[in-house]
């Protein structure tokens, strides 16, 4: 299975929906044609990506796997990459909060993949919510 279908598949099933109820929704004329696109048997072309994407509400790069975030855009990933980043470099240095903290030495390998996975939670929070937060009704 690709990517692509498993994600279809688990998003369908994730609200409980039938493929045929999907496939009436996306304006397809028999429920075999969408649950090919779940069994990778075959793939939408990109109009009828869009229309998947405006159903479950998420965007093509998720549905295309590359963003595993349903509401980023692969820029958004990339930004997000960049925030986590300059967060954990500035985690590194003499000035930072926990290397204070740890008698002046760095942090060990675990506590470091704990801290990271912890800043890239926050980062795409902040980031969903300064989505919603300032894009214009006509464009949610």
């Amino acid at each position: 299975m690709s990517k692509l279908s498993l994600t279809l598949t688990n998003l369908r099933e994730e609200r409980g929906w039938s493929k045929t109820y999907v496939a009436k929704k996306l304006g397809l004329s028999n429920m075999q044609t969408y649950a090919n696109y779940e069994y990778g048997s075959r793939e939408p072309d990109l109009e009828l990506l869009k229309k998947i994407s405006d159903l479950y509400d998420v965007t093509t790069d998720y549905l295309l796997g590359k963003t595993p975030t349903p509401e980023f855009t692969a820029k958004n990933e990339r930004d997000v990459q960049n925030i986590v980043e300059d967060l954990i470099n500035g985690l590194s240095n003499e000035n930072s909060l926990a290397y204070l903290r740890n008698g002046g030495e760095e942090i060990d390998e675990e506590d470091a993949e704990l801290i990271k996975a912890a800043l890239e939670k926050v980062a795409r929070r902040s980031k969903i919510l300064a989505k919603e937060k300032f894009t214009p009704n006509k464009y949610k």
